[in-house]
């Protein structure tokens, strides 16, 4: 890229992050395109639709994510970390307008999307949970950040601290049969 085009991604993904914290994934494409001093064209031609725009805003937080799921994988405890992996993804949803919503309407086919990169990022962390005993076999990845994307949209309005005490109650009933009479009897 260019230098000149490389200054005006920037300003655009810049501006479209600040819009999208104040207005949600559906902030207005010709404000972002106005406050980051270029054209509508120059938007779209660096963000040919608005899935491409939020993309670019959410990609680095959620590489991140992904990082810290390849982190937790040395806990020795499986459930607790796809737990506490869980959490910090609703929270990080919750806290960050627009990608929950986001990632709930993505496009399936797209291999290099965030969700994508999530569900890849979760898959090892639920495996070890499932091969533990701790979580049912039935469940998927794909429904989990489902459910905590679900939760995190819903919970925006009224904080992180309601979101993760949904997704503690969400997760206690994805555990296995063991695991729920463990909890019951307090162990």
């Amino acid at each position: 890229m260019r230098a000149d085009a490389q200054r005006n991604y920037d300003l655009v993904v810049k501006a479209a992050s600040e819009a999208i914290a104040r207005d949600g994934a559906y902030a207005s494409l010709e404000e972002i395109a106005r406050s980051a001093g270029v054209g509508s064209a120059t938007l779209h031609r660096h963000f040919p639709t608005r899935w491409s725009l939020l993309q670019a805003v959410f990609r680095g937080c959620v590489r991140n994510l992904a990082a810290r799921a390849g982190d937790l994988l040395a806990a020795p405890d499986a459930h607790d970390a796809l737990t506490t992996w869980l959490h910090e993804v609703t929270a990080y949803a919750t806290t960050t307008r627009g990608l929950a919503d986001s990632l709930l309407n993505e496009p399936p086919e797209e291999s290099d999307a965030c969700g994508t990169m999530l569900v890849t990022a979760g898959e090892p962390l639920l495996r070890r949970a499932v091969d533990e005993g701790s979580i049912r076999p039935d469940i998927t990845m794909a429904d989990l950040m489902i459910l905590a994307n679900g939760i995190s949209l819903a919970a925006q309005p009224i904080g992180a601290t309601k979101a993760a005490q949904l997704l503690t109650y969400a997760i206690q009933g994805i555990g296995s049969a063991d695991r729920r009479e463990a909890v019951h009897k307090g162990r």
